[in-house]
């Protein structure tokens, strides 16, 4: 499984928004591009979550975020291509949206960015012929 890191500085988002590789769903949108080969480490995935004041107050925009890494952890670890940087964003309806529905709204969005990989866990056979 790939490692997830997380994007936390200005230059790294507006990097990817420059590439203008998104899909918007009614509760995210996804942003992608390629990981610069100086901070590429193999099998990495990084993610930036971010979240403006149009969401809410900070409370409901702080909300927005932890559902977001949430569905983030579930999904990308197994179906997110790595070598990428994706930012999520949040919009006013991610807060209200139901969990399975934002789950499904990131799967959409990989799906269409074309970065949408499965990736199978070892079977347990595989661990017992090395």
């Amino acid at each position: 499984m790939p490692l997830i890191e997380r994007l936390k500085i200005r230059p790294d988002f507006l990097r990817v928004a420059a590439t203008r590789r998104r899909w918007a769903t009614p509760g995210l949108v996804l942003q992608v591009a390629e990981t610069p080969k100086e901070q590429l480490k193999s099998g990495t995935i990084r993610v930036g979550f971010t979240a403006s004041r149009k969401v809410g107050d900070a409370v409901t925009r702080n909300r927005a975020r932890r559902r977001l890494r949430e569905a983030v952890s579930r999904v990308m670890p197994a179906h997110a291509a790595p070598g990428k940087d994706f930012v999520v964003i949040a919009r006013a309806n991610t807060v209200r949206r139901e969990f399975a529905d934002l789950v499904a709204d990131l799967e959409t969005a990989l799906q269409k960015l074309d970065v949408w990989g499965d990736r199978k866990p070892p079977s347990p056979e595989a661990e017992t012929t090395k």
